[in-house]
């Protein structure tokens, strides 16, 4: 079964949940003959919440044919979503049970149809909850691919061109792989296969080039598994797939590269400007003091007002210095030449044996 079926059930049990529950609250409120055991409440209203009882039961079992296999087949430790998802989802199983056995068995426990009812509105929301989030996130990533979609012809193009850099073997066709059914296929495995060993968010939480999809796909195909095994064809199918879906896990890995090399270069910067004598002449002699003054407020206002410094006044260089390295660690992008200026105008200002202000 799909997993838009799957979604679409989801959403439909979540309905019938809250129907349910609504009719119920609505006739508990006719006069209830306790000898007899029989409610004033008309009986097609009585049969209107007998109908959609039967089909929230139905929707459990559908769905339970389906997630129960899986439970067998998972490869490593449950994550804690999908203990919570079980649990959740036995829980229901349960409840539906004790409510069928008090309509056909017990009836003299009826007064705890209500809040058997209300406890399974409650598990239905969280279950649904936990589930469809993630359901729909391939979705969004499929939208959030090049051209509006991971199979529009912009992001198919895209997928052929990285799939040509990638050896996947001599017989690998990228440009077949880029097609619509391809495509499609690719995600029929991961959210068939690549789920028995574990979830979705594992899956596409950390950023990966082509290449490394193809590995990490085929080091994961090569474990033993008690499902359905996935082949040389479905490793480069969902490789493709995965290709596809995530254009804003490789910007993000790029953004992430670029930041951490302005963050390097910032803090070398910082070394290269505390490193130079306090009281150097030509230091001194090419600073413009207004220009120091004005550098320092844009500086410091980046992170914080830059009045923050009279609240902590530096008394001396290797104050200064400590001062600086701090912000740079802090997150500071600045050139050397301004760092200098601010260290200048710190120096000149606050520490009293520093060099004059005026040059």
């Amino acid at each position: 079964m799909t997993t838009s079926i799957n979604a679409a059930l989801g959403v439909t049990f979540l309905a019938l949940a809250v129907l349910a529950t609504a009719l119920m609250y609505q006739f508990w409120g006719y006069p209830y003959d306790k000898e007899a055991r029989k409610s004033a409440c008309p009986q097609w209203k009585m049969n209107i919440h007998r109908g959609v009882g039967f089909a929230y039961a139905l929707v459990y079992v559908v769905l339970m044919v389906q997630m129960v296999p899986r439970m067998w087949q998972y490869q490593v430790e449950f994550p804690a979503r999908t203990v919570a998802h079980m649990m959740l989802g036995i829980t229901i199983g349960v409840l539906l049970l004790i409510k069928i056995s008090i309509l056909r068995f017990w009836r003299h426990f009826e007064e705890w149809m209500p809040f058997l009812g209300t406890a399974l509105l409650l598990c239905t929301f969280l279950l649904t909850g936990l589930s469809l989030p993630f359901v729909y996130k391939v979705k969004r990533l499929e939208a959030r691919a090049p051209g509006g979609g991971a199979f529009s012809a912009e992001s198919r193009a895209r997928v052929a061109r990285l799939l040509g850099n990638v050896d996947m073997g001599p017989d690998a066709n990228p440009g077949a792989l880029a097609t619509e059914t391809a495509l499609r296929r690719g995600r029929s495995v991961l959210l068939r296969k690549c789920v028995q060993c574990h979830d979705l968010k594992t899956i596409i939480s950390k950023p990966r080039t082509p290449a490394d999809w193809y590995r990490t796909v085929v080091r994961m195909a090569d474990k033993p598994t008690l499902g359905e095994p996935i082949d040389a064809r479905d490793q480069r199918e969902v490789t493709a797939f995965l290709v596809a879906i995530t254009p804003d896990l490789q910007r993000s890995a790029k953004r992430k590269r670029e930041d951490a090399l302005a963050r390097r270069a910032a803090e070398h910067a910082a070394k290269r400007v505390t490193a130079t004598p306090a009281q150097s002449a030509a230091a001194t002699a090419a600073v413009d003091p207004a220009d120091a003054k004005a550098t320092f407020e844009r500086v410091c206002s980046q992170c914080h007002e830059w009045t923050d410094i009279a609240e902590e006044e530096p008394e001396s260089v290797e104050d200064v210095d400590d001062l600086i390295e701090r912000m740079v660690g802090n997150g500071l992008e600045a050139p050397a030449e301004d760092l200098a200026k601010v260290r200048w105008h710190l120096m000149h200002t606050y520490v009293r044996d520093a060099a004059p202000a005026q040059p």
